[in-house]
């Protein structure tokens, strides 16, 4: 008598569509239905819950693996969170400065609050009309460090 050969686990969209169809069902028996499970020697079927969950992040299109961008070199991400350096001193890094595409010589205004600091970039060329609409566009070159 031969064996049973089991399916092959659903992905992409295929897998996407499964899942909406299932429902109500549980996660593990919408995996099992997904085709993500396998069978013991002794018959016990047992579902593979980290491939299921892993297809369905993939077939979403998350990345979560943080591997470099295109342009070849990986380098530090953003993390929105910079502390003072034993010389007192805040320094900002690269990072934030290729996001508002800054350049050298480039300058700003400080503003001190209470519990934050705000840097407004200094633009002599623009008129302060100019410089109010693209506050009100969200289009301002501006950061808060708290």
């Amino acid at each position: 008598m031969g064996k049973k050969k089991k399916p092959e686990p659903l992905q992409g969209e295929d897998l996407l569509n499964q899942v909406k169809e299932l429902g109500n069902l549980t996660k593990e028996e919408k995996a099992k239905s997904c085709g993500y499970f396998t069978v013991t020697k002794n018959g016990v079927e047992r579902v593979n819950m980290m491939k299921f969950l892993n297809a369905l992040i993939d077939a979403e299109g998350i990345k979560l693996d943080g591997k470099p961008n295109g342009n070849g070199r990986g380098g530090r991400s953003a993390s929105y969170r910079i502390s003072v350096q034993s010389n007192g001193n805040l320094l900002i890094g690269a990072a934030y400065t290729k996001q508002m595409d800054l350049q050298p010589g480039d300058e700003f205004e400080i503003s001190l609050g209470r519990k934050h600091i705000h840097l407004r970039q200094v633009d002599v060329d623009v008129d302060v009309d100019l410089e109010e609409e693209d506050v009100e566009r969200g289009n301002s070159k501006s950061m808060i460090v708290s």
